[in-house]
C-alpha cells in the first residue's frame, strides 16, 4: 500500500503584491501604501465632490453623458482629477483641477491615458 507523505515545503507569501482580478486586496494594499487615499473617505472630499457634481450639472465633462446611474453603474458619476495629483494635497484640493465624468469614461479611457503618460514621462 502506498502511504502519503507530507509536504515537506511550506506555501510561501506571494511575493508579487495581490492577485489579479483581486480588487479587495489591490485596494487594501493602496491604502497601506499611498497616505493621501485617506483623503478620499474624509467628509471633506465628500463634500467637495457633492460640489463639483452639482457645478458640472450631472453631465459627463469628456463625453456629455448624463450622470444618472447609482453606485458602480458606467453612467454613475465620479469625480476626477484632471492633473494627477500624485499625494500633492494642493492640486487634490483644488476645485479648478477637478471634473465630473462617468465612471465608464473614468474606469477605462481615462484610466488608459494615465497609464500612457506614467510610461512615457
Amino acid at each position: 500500500m502506498i502511504k502519503m507523505l507530507k509536504p515537506q515545503v511550506r506555501t510561501l507569501a506571494p511575493r508579487l503584491g495581490y492577485t489579479p482580478g483581486d480588487s479587495k486586496a489591490r485596494d487594501q494594499y493602496r491604502e497601506n501604501t499611498q497616505h493621501w487615499r485617506k483623503w478620499y473617505h474624509s467628509a471633506r472630499w465628500q463634500k467637495l465632490r457633492m460640489r463639483i457634481i452639482i457645478r458640472d450639472k450631472y453631465i459627463c465633462q469628456r463625453t456629455g453623458v448624463l450622470l444618472i446611474g447609482k453606485a458602480r453603474a458606467p453612467d454613475s458619476p465620479v469625480v476626477d482629477h484632471i492633473v494627477s495629483h500624485n499625494g500633492d494635497e494642493k492640486l487634490f484640493w483644488d476645485e479648478s483641477n477637478l471634473q465630473t465624468v462617468s465612471k465608464g469614461y473614468h474606469d477605462s479611457q481615462k484610466q488608459r491615458e494615465d497609464h500612457q503618460k506614467a510610461f512615457f514621462a
